[in-house]
């Protein structure tokens, strides 16, 4: 059985459309994406609202994951880098997760088959 892996990418959620066209047109169709909040080198905004300022130190990401075979990780984190840089601060982070096992409810398949 092949080693597995999995893509978890924060990303700038207005790059989501750019990461989702990229990895479907290089036919890695199955993702799941979830709307989360935080920060990284740059440390919030400082922002002023009715006069006074405030730092928003949590920021609106999008987490994009993805699970996949290990021969595939470093194309898949490649697209991902090309799609969703912006070449400014903020712009996220790639993790590469090992996975132990996998398996499809509707079916019972698990391992490589159930990708």
């Amino acid at each position: 059985m092949s080693e597995m892996k999995k893509i978890e990418a924060i990303i700038r959620p207005m790059k989501l459309e750019d990461v989702k066209t990229a990895l479907s047109d290089a036919g890695f169709v199955s993702i799941t994406v979830t709307e989360v909040k935080g920060r990284g080198q740059q440390k919030g905004l400082v922002q002023q609202w009715r006069g006074r300022e405030y730092c928003v130190d949590l920021l609106p990401k999008t987490r994009v994951e993805i699970v996949l075979l290990e021969q595939d990780v470093d194309r898949v984190v490649k697209i991902i880098q090309d799609a969703a840089a912006t070449d400014n601060i903020g712009d996220g982070k790639i993790f590469v997760i090992p996975i132990e096992s996998v398996m499809r409810i509707r079916t019972g398949e698990d391992g490589e088959d159930a990708l």
